[in-house]
């Protein structure tokens, strides 16, 4: 097996050149980096990592606390997050807490124990217990795509009342007034938000806003078709849906079809997120697209500046959406 000595030889830089790469490559200019990787990769040189993290005190890890492995928006949002780290030398561990506070408490000890240098969490909570935050010090901690209330932990979200209001204020263009609402989880900050931008739609076009139209979903297929059924069912049904993700709308179309309905002659639909299947429903959904890759990479670049001490500030970053206009809405029958 080849040493260091032969990378630094091929490369043409110094040992202290090939380590500083390898450790971390975000401080060397792109070319020398390039040169070293190629070195690297003639000469087979393997790195003694566990020796690096060992005098290093670090794990050249980042733990990402993740409330759904198998919804496909995260699974965006965690393939920014590994090229991000990738390109900084750090590996991405997965923790899948289910939505469960505990775990990700148990999950998040890690980065006492160095088995995690930072954390990225998906959900709005922070997972740190008390007794693994000392006064004083900023936890590498940032929370990524959600709505948080605690204002001192970093953030990288989409304006999501912004982007609730600009689906409702398309549905209203089109001539719809009664508009119902599929929720997330009533407890969700970013379920708060969103209703926010949704009311704030109908107070400037003069509507009064009807808590019955809303129904609370969990984000699957599943919810998204018991809450239409739930709407369906009341005796002055909504032309429109706005549904808080892509499943939730796309299982409320499934119900629509089921009922005898079609969408959008009948009811209206629309989504959240843009998921890659949004554009190949039936028809194409009429959706919010949110920089999933972005919030990956914005969280990582966010969590490195306090990992590095470059910042005691939580800092807060919102990033742009995109309304989509697809067939699944139209005007409302006469």
């Amino acid at each position: 097996m080849s040493n260091i000595r032969a990378v630094s030889k091929i490369a043409g830089v110094s040992v202290a050149t090939v380590s500083r790469t390898l450790s971390t490559p975000d401080v060397v200019s792109e070319e020398t980096r390039k040169k070293v990787l190629a070195a690297v990769k003639e000469t087979g040189y393997k790195p003694n990592l566990m020796a690096r993290n060992f005098r290093s005190r670090k794990s050249y890890s980042i733990l990402v606390l993740v409330p759904d492995l198998s919804n496909p928006f995260f699974a965006m949002v965690i393939s920014g997050i590994q090229q991000a780290a990738k390109a900084r030398g750090y590996s991405v561990v997965l923790g899948n807490t289910m939505g469960d506070a505990e775990v990700e408490r148990e999950l998040a000890h890690q980065l006492h124990t160095n088995q995690a240098d930072g954390i990225i969490q998906l959900s709005s909570r922070f997972p740190l217990a008390d007794d693994d935050c000392s006064e004083g010090v900023t936890p590498a901690v940032i929370n990524c795509c959600e709505c948080v209330d605690d204002d001192s932990m970093p953030t990288v979200t989409l304006d999501n009342s912004g982007a609730a209001k600009a689906l409702t204020d398309h549905l209203l263009a089109l001539g719809h007034k009664r508009i119902a609402v599929i929720s997330g989880p009533a407890e969700s900050p970013l379920t708060a938000a969103r209703l926010d931008g949704y009311r704030q739609a109908l107070t400037a076009a003069g509507l009064s806003f009807d808590a019955s139209l809303v129904t609370e979903g969990d984000y699957s297929l599943a919810s998204g078709a018991a809450a239409a059924g739930t709407l369906l069912a009341a005796s002055n049904r909504p032309t429109a849906m706005v549904c808080f993700n892509d499943e939730m709308a796309i299982g409320a179309m499934h119900e629509i079809r089921k009922a005898g309905l079609s969408v959008p002659s009948d009811v209206s639909i629309t989504g959240f997120d843009n998921l890659s299947f949004a554009a190949y429903t039936d028809p194409p959904l009429t959706t919010i697209s949110q920089p999933t890759e972005a919030f990956g990479t914005e969280a990582v670049a966010m969590l490195f500046e306090v990992m590095e001490g470059r910042t005691n500030e939580a800092r807060h970053l919102t990033l742009p959406y995109e309304l989509i206009v697809r067939a699944s809405t139209s005007a409302p029958k006469a």
